[in-house]
């Protein structure tokens, strides 16, 4: 469990190398491939909660218990890569939703077409991350060096801009809001919300361009 303590964050193993330490009985490697997922899966559950519940819980309560059921089941996790380690996290995360979703509708019968529902569209959050944050873009850096999964790392960078420009992304790019409709969710005129939406895009694509 020690072996990762001191390391950098560039001298930390590959997601890859963490799940198979994590295997071999490494709670430090699972803990850390846990924590490289937090940025995604609150930005996920996010998403959701504000399109499931307009916003009545917690994301980052939601992602907790994520991790805590994923550290429980892990022995019964059989993928190998980053991808399938976010798929399954995912489904976790939407059946964790899902039950949020009957406790906020006073329903305790499990409903077997909304988790599947929900994953589907967690699953749709997720792509979106990918595309939408990036596009027109003609060679994308993870072609070039494909080391983490995108959209892992559009969550991660997401979450180190200003916090304006942000939400003005968030909910333009994920949401799929219009400018007018950022523009009351935020309180702002509707150029001061294309102005702070434009200026995040150009920060984000520059710091992916910083990561490879």
């Amino acid at each position: 469990m020690g072996e990762l303590s001191g390391m950098t964050s560039d001298s930390l193993p590959k997601p890859v190398e963490l799940i198979g330490r994590a295997r071999q009985g490494d709670e430090a490697a699972l803990g850390h491939l846990l924590e490289l997922s937090r940025s995604y899966l609150k930005l996920l559950a996010r998403l959701q909660i504000d399109r499931q519940l307009q916003g009545k819980a917690d994301a980052s309560d939601l992602v907790q218990e994520t991790f805590m059921e994923a550290l429980r089941d892990f022995p019964g996790f059989r993928g190998g890569s980053e991808a399938e380690w976010l798929s399954w996290l995912r489904r976790i995360l939407a059946s964790n939703l899902a039950n949020l979703v009957r406790h906020y509708r006073g329903t305790r019968r499990r409903d077997i077409r909304l988790e599947r529902a929900l994953a589907a569209d967690v699953d749709h959050s997720s792509e979106a991350l990918d595309q939408a944050l990036i596009a027109g873009r003609q060679t994308a850096p993870w072609e070039l060096a494909a080391r983490r999964e995108q959209s892992l790392v559009l969550a991660d960078l997401l979450t180190r801009l200003p916090p304006d420009y942000r939400e003005a992304i968030v909910l333009r790019q994920l949401e799929g809001c219009s400018f007018p409709e950022v523009a009351a969710k935020m309180g702002r005129t509707v150029d001061s919300v294309k102005k702070l939406w434009v200026r995040g895009l150009t920060r984000l694509r520059m710091s992916l361009e910083e990561q490879f």
